[in-house]
């Protein structure tokens, strides 16, 4: 019997699922508000974790430089629906004082929703685009972050234009006018 290579007697490694967060906000350049955000690198995570983001490094594993933003603005929460073999992230308003757009449903202090696989979430001036690539793991998460250039809210944004209520589904074909590429 010939013996096994290293990979092929090796553990399959499980995918991870990508929280990808694109950002926005008018007066990056002039405040770097996402300076302390750590754009195009992949982080992994716990899928135990409440991951917060907000102003204030103590509380929030994810801060924006922005006195405009609370402590702690919103948290994403890990979970795994019933009779799902993946992830899946809900998302709460920590902020007593801004609520959070989810699309177009507005989410006030403490309230909280499941996150679509695609939407855009919004407070104040700042916009993220909020996208789900399933993976495998249950134990372990990446983050991912992007920075966008103009507002997320511009139809022809990342070739995949989100609808007016801020929610898409990757399992809907979008039409696309042929000029568009």
């Amino acid at each position: 019997m010939p013996a096994m290579s290293g990979f092929e007697d090796a553990d399959t490694e499980e995918t991870l699922t990508c929280f990808q967060v694109t950002v926005y906000h008018p007066n990056q350049e002039q405040n770097q508000v996402f300076q302390m955000l750590r754009f195009f690198n992949r982080e992994r995570l716990s899928s135990m974790e409440v991951i917060k983001f907000g102003r204030s490094p103590n509380l929030c594993h994810y801060t924006f430089r922005d006195k405009q933003v609370s402590r702690v603005q919103f948290s994403l929460q890990p979970f795994k629906q019933f009779n799902s073999p993946v992830l899946s992230f809900e998302i709460k308003n920590l902020s007593k004082k801004t609520s959070l757009l989810v699309g177009n449903m507005e989410l006030g202090y403490l309230n909280k929703m499941d996150l679509p696989g695609r939407c855009i979430v919004r407070f104040g001036e700042y916009q993220f685009l909020m996208e789900k690539e399933d993976g495998e793991s249950l134990e372990y998460f990446e983050t991912r972050f992007v920075l966008a250039s103009r507002s997320l809210l511009e139809e022809r944004h990342y070739g995949k234009p989100v609808p007016e209520n801020g929610f898409s589904s990757s399992t809907l074909p979008t039409e696309m006018d042929e000029n568009e590429y």
